[in-house]
């Protein structure tokens, strides 16, 4: 058993989870996909809910290590904002079924395994905005106490222009980042 063997699990997995959603697939179906035995699954994952926590934690590790880099605040908060998205738009392009499947299951039901597998990962992703709002605080001072709300806000903004974009309604493009990042600095009556 190998790396490749694993590899190949996570990637027919995905194929099928994106295709049918998780719930649409059982294990004998995936192991048929990746041309492996049901014991080989679990020694790499335990159990289904396992493969699929893997899936998000391996796959998702590069978007979380880009996002750490773009999210450094270097006292300019539309500057931090633009490549943050950037690293959204680009790795929503790069990926589109993962991140496809990585929004549809963060909209699954609250007690649900796939809703539980992608949580470490959105917590990821809000407790980075939530920090770079925090330290723009003492630059933008307006800001004080409402970085939840900043963090939810345009994480919710991203994700939406990223669902529009999957779905062929728009474009993930330079312009369409520009304009998110002033609606979202500037509101919308500027």
């Amino acid at each position: 058993m190998s790396n490749d063997t694993r590899s190949r699990i996570l990637d027919r997995a995905l194929a099928l989870f994106v295709a049918r959603g998780y719930d649409g697939v059982g294990i004998q179906e995936i192991v048929d996909a990746a041309k492996v035995t049901k014991p080989t699954l679990y020694h790499y994952f335990g159990s289904k809910a396992g493969l699929l926590s893997a899936l998000f934690d391996e796959r998702l590790e590069e978007l979380h290590e880009r996002l750490a880099v773009a999210a450094r605040y270097e006292r300019h908060l539309p500057t931090t904002l633009e490549a943050i998205a950037q690293v959204f738009f680009s790795f929503a392009t790069e990926h589109p079924d993962l991140y496809r499947m990585h929004l549809a299951m963060w909209f699954a039901p609250a007690e649900s395994e796939a809703r539980k597998a992608i949580a470490r990962a959105h917590e990821r992703q809000f407790s980075l905005l939530e920090n770079l709002f925090i330290q723009a605080t003492p630059d933008y001072g307006n800001m004080r106490g409402r970085h939840r709300a900043y963090a939810a806000t345009f994480l919710g903004m991203v994700n939406s222009y990223v669902a529009l974009a999957l779905n062929g309604h728009t474009r993930l493009d330079d312009a369409l980042r520009r304009q998110a990042i002033h609606q979202f600095v500037h509101g919308i009556f500027s």
